[in-house]
């Protein structure tokens, strides 16, 4: 009997698993039964003024909105972005030196302007001018011009509440890593500029490498939110009976009577973390034409949707029962200004009985604690507790929530109760008996814990899944969310629940269901994917042409094969335009890949790695082209690299060991075949290679609690129950090799082997 690593199949998986970390590794397949009810989307401009109304800026606006530009004078959006200059820069550039992990950087003046001499690209120490301010509290940063039209952002911030310099979290000293300043990761062009300026267009040159951004306005003015103004103004100096009958008084976007859900796209293009794949333009009839918003992920979110990194608002607040009930932004922050329009509960009681929720009924706290103010009865540091980003800048939690002390004490998410300033030196054990005398013992179902399931990759938490991901009631964000942690249960219930979602109408939704059905699965329907080349949304369409381009001998008639290499066309443009990431470059090499140009591929992947050397998958993927060319050497070196940055990253080992023993090298691939299942014990596949690769050394022991591992994750699995068969049989375990062909028989009556198995053993006993 032969031995089977499972090399091909497994490779392929982990090719397949590593594009989940990439951006904007998305595909969505769905049927074209539903195009035509996806044709109105949420914020869609009017048209009906002008085909190309144009900015003309805010000294046109002021004269007849003189109190909203007042309130916006001085605002985060007026000072979001200026030229550096002694009205601008709050800053102390007076010859000042600060010291960081033994690094020195000065800052002084010099004929007016301003300028930093600190460490450089190369590695030295150089002078360089500042010619930008960026924001301007709680802090302010400040940005160099460098070749090819890029302005990178300076990880040295001042910091204008205590008045001094320092370094923000992400400072590195290392100028080859990608978050130093004058790398990518700080590069104001594509990292910062689109939500700082008005009308920006990023320019990026991926022939060049290099940009021609611009802007009609430097900061976050009028047009950056209703749009390009001169149909307006147009109509606005006509004589009043003169006017001809127009909508929303001839402005692009409307912002007036509207519900929560087309409200908040507005605001979403900035306060979203999220992909961008392309300039935003007003034009846009869907968010998803231009950018991905960023599900609720291990890395960005609790597992209650909690936010763990910074993430702009946008995807905590979908979470809150506030946007369920067509609460606006503007319900609570005064648009023009950015400031709360009350101070206090008293806000909140705009809405809320106070004779319900201000009283110690509610909240059981004094208002009073030992001569001041207490913060018990305060609803923001109850319901929405804030967590200090960029080192000192303050962001509350806008998913509104109750405070949750006993999904703390199972998930370890966060809660108010026992945060900082509060009763941090309490126990949970106290918080939840203290809760349940007051509130009862019964606690409200949180998808939390669902989503918490899901990440440990729990089996009871597959049904939970599925039903999450179809209950109406939730966020498209949570189901999105909850359908994206079905790759890690590669069944059929599974896929049945993917299937359903692909013709959800929350276009997330849509779109994670078929980035997760490409994860389990490669034999991928065209007669599923080729609709939604016509889809309306830009996302959905250009990765339905990846998908559709990956299909091998595909049978197209003359307009469909049209449609492709439009779409085909689409999405390499698109990709291009974020070429100045890793991502976009790696998701260029996706597609050149699935359309064979093997050479191109490997030189996209190689610059994802020259922007970002510890971007991981396009090194992952680069090992799998290398070792399709037979670059074994070059394919081990990758791995090796991703495993050194990353040792808890098993899927890699995983792939290195099944690498290693197609080299033959197999005292080294056990090595990290075994730190494969140590570190995804419930992974039976990688039990199975372990146990057959321990069989072939001989470690019969070992070899067989691999196998019993692999078997009792997956009892009914037919190669399993083969594979310890065999292996008794080969050590004259008669009886147990009996045990397991009569389980075979049982299972598979119909598969001659096990009987074969049963007859051989009795013969030999």
């Amino acid at each position: 009997m032969t031995t089977d690593f499972s090399t091909h199949q497994d490779l392929k998986k982990r090719w397949l698993l590593a594009g989940i970390a990439a951006i904007l590794v998305i595909v969505l397949i769905v049927p074209l039964a539903f195009l035509k009810s996806w044709q109105k989307i949420h914020h869609q401009p009017n048209q009906d003024i002008q085909k190309s109304p144009v900015f003309v800026g805010r000294e046109t606006c002021k004269d007849c909105h003189r109190n909203e530009y007042e309130k916006w004078q001085n605002s985060h959006h007026d000072r979001a972005m200026d030229i550096a200059d002694n009205s601008t820069v709050l800053g102390n550039f007076n010859d000042i030196t600060f010291i960081h992990n033994n690094i020195t950087t000065r800052l002084f003046k010099k004929k007016g302007a301003f300028f930093v001499n600190t460490i450089g690209q190369d590695g030295k120490y150089s002078d360089f001018q500042i010619t930008h301010t960026f924001g301007f509290y709680p802090l302010q940063q400040y940005l160099v011009p460098f070749d090819g039209g890029r302005l990178q952002c300076l990880t040295i911030a001042w910091d204008d509440v205590k008045k001094k310099w320092y370094a923000l979290p992400n400072h590195t000293d290392d100028h080859t890593d990608w978050l130093h300043w004058t790398r990518q990761g700080q590069n104001w062009n594509g990292m910062c500029a689109e939500c700082h300026s008005t009308n920006l267009k990023k320019g990026y040159d991926i022939k060049k490498d290099g940009f021609n951004t611009t802007w009609s306005e430097i900061d976050v003015s009028c047009e950056a939110c209703h749009g390009p103004g001169s149909g307006h103004v147009a109509w606005a100096e006509t004589p009043e009976m003169g006017r001809r009958e127009v909508d929303n008084f001839s402005l692009v976007v409307k912002t007036r009577n509207m519900v929560s859900n087309d409200f908040i796209q507005i605001c979403a293009r900035c306060h979203a973390r999220r992909a961008s794949i392309d300039d935003f333009s007003h034009s846009h009839k869907n968010t998803m034409d231009y950018m991905i918003p960023s599900l609720l992920t291990e890395n960005l979110y609790y597992a209650d949707g909690q936010i763990l990194e910074e993430v702009y608002v946008y995807g905590s607040f979908m979470q809150s029962k506030m946007f369920l009930n067509n609460v606006n932004c503007s319900d609570c922050h005064d648009v023009h200004s950015q400031k709360l329009k009350i101070q206090g509960n008293a806000l909140c009681l705009s809405c809320h009985r106070a004779d319900t929720y201000d009283t110690a009924n509610h909240h059981f706290h004094k208002k009073m604690y030992q001569g001041k103010k207490s913060k018990g009865d305060d609803c923001i540091q109850c319901h929405m507790p804030e967590s200090v980003y960029m080192g000192i800048d303050k962001r509350a939690d806008h998913s509104i929530r109750i405070p949750r002390p006993d999904l703390s004490e199972v998930h370890q998410t966060p809660n108010a109760c026992n945060a900082a300033g509060c009763h941090s030196d309490k126990s949970l054990e106290w918080t939840n008996d203290i809760m349940s005398k007051w509130y009862g013992k019964r606690k409200r179902p949180h998808f939390g814990e669902t989503i918490a399931l899901g990440r440990q990759g729990k089996t009871e938490g597959l049904k939970n899944l599925i039903s999450l991901s179809k209950d109406p009631l939730f966020p498209g964000i949570v189901r999105a969310t909850s359908l994206s942690l079905l790759y890690a249960y590669p069944v059929p219930d599974s896929f049945t629940a993917l299937e359903t979602a692909l013709s959800d109408p929350d276009a997330l939704v849509r779109q994670t269901a078929i980035s997760t059905i490409n994860l389990l699965r490669f034999d991928k329907d065209a007669a599923l994917i080729f609709p939604l080349l016509y889809d309306p949304v830009r996302a959905v369409r250009i990765q339905a042409a990846l998908g559709v381009a990956s299909i091998k001998n595909l049978k197209l008639t003359k307009n469909q094969k049209k449609v492709l290499d439009s779409a085909i066309k689409e999405y390499i443009s698109t990709m291009e335009y974020s070429g100045d990431f890793p991502s976009g470059r790696y998701n260029l090499a996706l597609m050149y890949h699935a359309l064979d140009q093997t050479d191109k591929a490997i030189e996209c992947y190689e610059q994802s790695i020259r922007i970002d050397n510890l971007f991981f998958p396009a090194k992952n993927n680069l090992a799998m082209l290398y070792n399709a060319k037979r670059k074994n050497n070059e394919a081990v070196k990758l791995f090796l690299q991703i495993l050194e940055d990353r040792p808890q990253m098993y899927d890699i080992a995983y792939s290195l060991g099944l690498l290693l023993v197609e080299e033959k090298k197999y005292d080294q691939a056990v090595i990290f075949l075994q730190k494969a299942a140590n570190g995804l014990p419930g992974r039976a596949r990688i039990q199975y290679n372990l146990g057959l690769l321990l069989q072939f050394q001989k470690k019969d022991k070992a070899a067989e609690k691999a196998l019993l591992r692999a078997l009792s994750l997956e009892p009914g699995n037919f190669d399993f129950l083969f594979a310890m068969a065999d292996h008794y049989l080969k050590r004259n375990q008669l009886d147990n090799a009996l045990l397991v062909a009569q389980k075979m028989i049982e299972l598979f009556p119909d598969n001659k082997i096990g009987h074969d198995i049963l007859k051989y053993a009795n013969a030999m006993k």
